[in-house]
């Protein structure tokens, strides 16, 4: 007896190459959305802590006659050593360096003072006082004689900030450059960098930080000047 089988068709090549270029367009279209999201997501716990610092800098100005914590010479330590001052204030009984309150989770690369990349967080750095956010602290004295050369809160009265909505309280120390964890750009100084910034008012903003590329070599910071018109921000309390 004669008996016909029918044979099973494959996908011929041209069938196949279709298929890997279609996956291939869902993938190029869902990745960047998948790691948008991831970068949302580390936003959340970054605005938390800094709603909880920002609560903690204002409990230890209540209890220092309405002053915020005076001005520190030296850089980084003029925007991190204010984490020292809040140890009886932060509430998780651990000093700074173990309390996780300062450490943001996007925080995992910063740069030298040269701009070179470092892949380590600022909160892993003793230099820093293990610290992803800085006080708005940069009217210490410089110079002589000695002066306040740049704006920023360090030692004033909290009720002397005449616009304490728009006066930065903390921030993420990279929007003092300013650069972004949270969208890099693989560059030290860049304009419109976003992050994370927490108010005299108490309320916390991903916004963006302006940088002036034409000011002289001394002057190339963020924090040393206030924007222009048309940012939500500014450092100086007058």
């Amino acid at each position: 007896m004669k008996r016909n089988f029918s044979a099973t068709r494959g996908f011929t090549l041209v069938e196949l190459l279709v298929v890997i270029a279609i996956i291939a367009v869902l993938a190029a279209l869902l990745f960047p959305a998948i790691g948008r999201g991831k970068a949302k997501a580390l936003q959340t716990p970054c605005m938390n802590n800094l709603r909880q610092i920002n609560i903690s800098v204002r409990m230890y100005a209540d209890d220092s006659s309405d002053a915020f914590p005076p001005a520190t010479n030296h850089p980084p330590a003029s925007f991190t050593a204010y984490t020292v001052l809040l140890k009886s204030y932060v509430g998780t009984g651990a000093s700074p360096e173990r309390a996780r309150l300062f450490a943001c989770p996007a925080d995992t690369f910063c740069y030298t003072n040269v701009g070179d990349y470092v892949y380590q967080g600022l909160h892993q750095q003793a230099r820093f006082y293990y610290s992803s956010y800085g006080f708005n602290g940069g009217n210490f004295s410089a110079g002589n004689p000695p002066a306040a050369r740049w704006p920023g809160i360090a030692g004033r009265k909290l009720t002397s900030v005449r616009e304490p909505v728009k006066t930065v309280l903390v921030l993420e120390f990279a929007g003092l450059y300013p650069y972004s964890w949270h969208e890099p750009v693989g560059a030290w100084h860049y304009n419109n960098a976003k992050d994370m910034v927490s108010f005299v008012d108490g309320h916390v903003s991903f916004i963006k930080m302006y940088w002036d590329a034409t000011q002289p070599p001394n002057r190339i910071e963020a924090w040393q000047y206030d924007p222009p018109a048309g940012y939500d921000y500014k450092w100086s309390g007058d």
